[in-house]
């Protein structure tokens, strides 16, 4: 007798299938995720704060605290970009100097801060920073267990490169905390959406 086995698709791969044949570019499917156009980021991430980046003798003498989402985002108006990690090469060579080459731009637009978050403990984002030479022009902060990009549905499985638990490659403008823009790589490799030049043109 024959039989036949029906395969369920999961809506999210639905989506992706849909984004796929129309074209769609960008991570546009993620509207569907729990972060989009219109999330309040504090509230998608309860509980969530970032580390900013800084020295081991730093992080002791300020007891390791952490920064709350709400110190971040309420009030500012805020450019955010996530990447796979520090020291990576596109992270290194073009998607950090991609703000930092523009950052008087950003503030001529009344932009409060240029944030660079990455899966990573701070003082790793610490270092990073001053060997990039850009600490001065853009906020680091370390998300260690990767709680954010977890919250947000913006985390990727890179153990592949030997990464383990990662981000996606994203960029956001946060007016008091609403996601106004995003932007979500196709490929966390990829480069075409989540620069700063992109961004600065959909404020």
């Amino acid at each position: 007798m024959a039989s036949a086995i029906l395969k369920r698709t999961s809506p999210t791969c639905l989506l992706k299938s849909m984004a796929g044949s129309l074209g769609i570019i960008g991570g546009s499917w993620r509207s569907y995720a729990k972060v989009a156009v219109g999330t309040d980021i504090v509230s998608a991430a309860p509980g969530v704060s970032l580390q900013k980046s800084r020295t081991w003798d730093e992080g002791v003498s300020s007891k390791f605290s952490t920064t709350p989402l709400k110190d971040i985002f309420k009030g500012k108006k805020v450019v955010i970009f996530g990447l796979p990690g520090a020291y990576t090469g596109v992270c290194s060579q073009q998607h950090v100097p991609s703000y930092k080459n523009i950052i008087d731009k950003f503030k001529a637009k009344g932009i409060d801060s240029v944030i660079c978050v990455a899966v990573n403990d701070p003082y790793t984002m610490h270092a990073w920073a001053e060997k990039l030479q850009a600490k001065d022009a853009i906020e680091f902060y370390g998300d260690f267990d990767g709680s954010l990009h977890k919250s947000l549905e913006l985390h990727k499985d890179l153990s592949v490169a030997l990464l383990g638990h990662r981000s996606e490659r994203w960029s956001a403008y946060v007016e008091d905390g609403e996601v106004k823009v995003l932007n979500v790589e196709e490929a966390p490799s990829d480069f075409k959406v989540s620069g700063g030049e992109v961004i600065l043109g959909q404020i």
